[in-house]
């Protein structure tokens, strides 16, 4: 399968925006697996003062996840699907809560370069066209010693994890996605999962970026060996997050 990339993958956010809500709530998890994740930052105090950039922010469950959890945050909350972004604009969120229309690699340009004391980026990687180019805008956006937490589908390597998720997608997640509508986005997560890191890879590729204190953690339940949480610093010897 050839995988949707740049315009065509932000095109097909932008339809399945009006169903995404409905299809993530089926997955058991889903939304206290971001939280999880999002405590992981580790960040002081309830984020009270922080910057906190949720990159690829969809229809605001990650949003959600770090408005939870780090309440005393400032959260910019970006994508490149103008539907996805439109969804979660609409929801409630307190004024500290901001959205911004752009693609990872074009934070400056959007007025949302930073820096930022920690990034949050869920389910965004596999779906970059260049995945190094999103850390080093990640990077450049993060102030020195920034904290940052992927939460992204990275397989163990195990056949038995791999396995799984191909029969979670056949068996439910594309049945379910055809049905509402969007079965072309959701072959497209489906294959992209396979395709891309294993999680060693994505720590390393992580590492290779120029990020420091590199860890991948498990997420429980039947997405064990499927997501992981990778936690990472910006090096510095600025004070910033948790300094």
């Amino acid at each position: 399968m050839t995988l949707l990339r740049d315009a065509d993958l932000a095109a097909a956010f932008d339809r399945a925006a009006r169903s995404y809500d409905t299809l993530v709530a089926a997955n058991p998890g889903y939304h206290a697996h971001l939280r999880r994740s999002a405590r992981r930052l580790g960040l002081p105090h309830g984020g009270a003062g922080l910057r906190v950039l949720d990159l690829g922010c969809g229809t605001g469950a990650s949003t959600a996840a770090l408005a939870a959890v780090y309440p005393g945050a400032r959260i910019t909350a970006v994508d490149a699907s103008a539907g996805m972004l439109e969804r979660a604009a609409r929801k409630r969120w307190r004024q500290d809560v901001r959205f911004v229309h752009t693609p990872a690699e074009r934070l400056a340009e959007a007025g949302a370069g930073g820096p930022f004391d920690a990034v949050f980026a869920a389910y965004l990687f596999r779906n970059a066209t260049d995945p190094d180019a999103v850390l080093a805008a990640v990077r450049e956006a993060l102030a020195p010693r920034g904290r940052l937490a992927v939460h992204e589908y990275l397989l163990s390597g195990r056949t038995a994890h791999r396995a799984m998720w191909t029969a979670v997608c056949r068996g439910f997640v594309q049945p379910v996605a055809t049905a509402l509508g969007d079965g072309e986005l959701y072959r497209h997560l489906w294959h992209s999962v396979l395709a891309f890191d294993t999680v060693d890879a994505f720590t390393g590729r992580v590492r290779s970026a120029g990020f420091g204190e590199v860890r991948a953690l498990p997420l429980p339940g039947w997405q064990t060996g499927i997501t992981h949480t990778v936690v990472a610093r910006r090096p510095g010897s600025d004070t910033a997050a948790g300094r």
